[in-house]
């Protein structure tokens, strides 16, 4: 097994309103040294795949790191204190309008983990019913139903791009594929 570098020093070099990037400095087993920078993160998030029977409630938003509407799935961050599964269905309520009677953990996820301290929790919601919350999107979320038999269309839709959707469809096969 190998030995973690040793780490000589931390800093915070930069601070925004949701992000921190700390500098590490560190020493490798070897001798080598070097400084890496990474996105520290206090919250972890939440991406739910709401099924309604045969139908996968999709969401249409506004991603500003594209600067265009991006197809995928209702996410949010999981609040101090909260449960993964109930921020799932917070984000549910929020942003689809439904609530879930069962939710089901697929799989923890992390994004680059080579530089940001975050992960995923992705969950399957069903039997779902009419449920709204107020949520702080700043516009209304479109709710695009999308058949569960043509999911993997979704593999070469322009606006399904994210690592974390496409990540979840495939969890979603696995898990119903298994009787889940």
């Amino acid at each position: 097994m190998k030995t973690k570098p040793r780490i000589l020093s931390r800093r915070i070099a930069a601070r925004t309103r949701i992000f921190q990037v700390e500098a590490v400095d560190l020493e490798f087993a070897n001798g080598q040294r070097r400084q890496y920078e990474r996105l520290l993160s206090s919250a972890s998030s939440i991406l739910v795949v709401p099924l309604q029977g045969e139908t996968l409630l999709l969401t249409r938003e506004y991603a500003a790191g594209f600067d265009r509407y991006e197809l995928g799935f209702p996410k949010g961050v999981v609040d101090l204190g909260e449960q993964p599964a109930a921020a799932a269905n917070r984000e549910l309520q929020e942003e689809v309008g439904y609530a879930a009677r069962r939710i089901d953990h697929l799989q923890t996820v992390s994004l680059a983990p080579g530089y940001i301290q975050h992960v995923t929790h992705i969950h399957l919601a069903r039997d779902l019913y009419e449920q709204r919350a107020q949520g702080d999107e700043p516009e209304p979320v479109e709710v695009v139903p999308w058949p569960l038999a043509e999911a993997e269309a979704l593999l070469t839709h322009p606006e399904f791009s994210e690592a974390r959707a496409i990540a979840a469809l495939w969890l979603l096969r696995r898990f119903l594929g298994s009787g889940g």
